[in-house]
């Protein structure tokens, strides 16, 4: 008996389309683009006023955020990364949080290690450095402990779980933190220990440094004086509301031979703000490259 259905053809489906239809129901055809991420848990900013004695606290890690979904290493938005299978082959057939660190000071090169779309060597100058769990049970300590146990049992040199350390008091944190920044990093993470996995962002989560960070547009550039003079004295850049404001300091030689071009979001640093909104002292950082990973 013959059918219908089949582009208006009549007779038995194709045989391709049968193999398809197998290979989908038993669940080996994987999808060419990943599902939209799932909701990372995020941090917000410390203050002073928020009693984190007995929490731990660990380096914030300025690298790229990655997340291993068993399977495949993926960026916070949900794009594939093409690592080499060296650099996943002893990670765990359960999901992780991390980040992708090449080290101190190397941000820029991580971003641009991770961004190609063919595995290369460049790769094996990282890390993935591991700071969640998010489909164990239970709070943040337990949740750490599965990867922890998992590399005890299956070392890897391009994977590590970050240490924890307890918060003893304030004076404890702030002599951690200053001691990484003494060391050129970024701050700290704090987590409260039994802090439940949630996506977005987490009271029971937060950053600490010594300054804020945020994101702007350049809008132009300003020519320089004195020994800046034929090269960029400051650029003008914009926030998401429209304040407009001048970033001077931060730039090496090079940057103000060469300098963000106008459109490029960078992030500077800056330590509050006065009452017109404008960033207190802002100092540029970099140009935010990884903002579509």
């Amino acid at each position: 008996m013959s059918s219908t259905g089949w582009g208006g053809r009549t007779g038995s489906p194709p045989i391709s389309l049968l193999i398809i239809t197998l290979l989908l129901s038993s669940g080996l055809m994987l999808p060419a683009v990943h599902a939209a991420a799932a909701e990372l848990m995020l941090p917000q900013v410390y203050a002073r006023q928020v009693p984190v004695s007995g929490w731990l606290m660990s380096e914030k890690l300025d690298g790229v955020r990655g997340t291993w979904d068993g399977r495949q290493l993926l960026s916070k938005n949900g794009r594939v990364f093409n690592p080499p299978a060296a650099f996943i082959r002893d990670l765990p057939p359960f999901p992780l949080e991390g980040e992708l660190w090449g080290g101190r000071g190397s941000f820029e090169q991580t971003v641009a290690i991770v961004n190609t779309r063919q595995p290369h060597d460049g790769w094996l100058q990282l890390r993935f450095a591991i700071f969640d769990v998010p489909q164990a049970p239970g709070g943040f300590t337990g949740r750490l402990a599965q990867a922890s146990d998992w590399f005890a049992a299956h070392p890897s040199p391009y994977a590590f779980v970050i240490p924890q350390i307890p918060v003893l008091d304030q004076a404890r944190l702030q002599q951690e933190l200053q001691r990484i920044e003494n060391l050129g990093g970024e701050g700290l993470i704090v987590r409260k220990p039994d802090a439940l996995y949630a996506g977005g962002r987490s009271s029971e989560i937060l950053k600490v440094k010594n300054y804020q960070d945020a994101e702007a547009t350049v809008v132009a550039h300003l020519p320089g004086r004195g020994r800046n003079r034929g090269r960029l004295g400051s650029l003008l850049v914009e926030l998401d509301d429209g304040t407009q404001f001048r970033i001077g300091g931060g730039f090496s030689d090079a940057e103000r031979e060469s300098p963000p071009p106008v459109g490029a979001v960078v992030t500077f640093k800056f330590y509050g703000k006065y009452q017109s909104g404008i960033p207190k002292f802002p100092s540029y950082m970099r140009i935010r490259r990884d903002r579509e990973l």
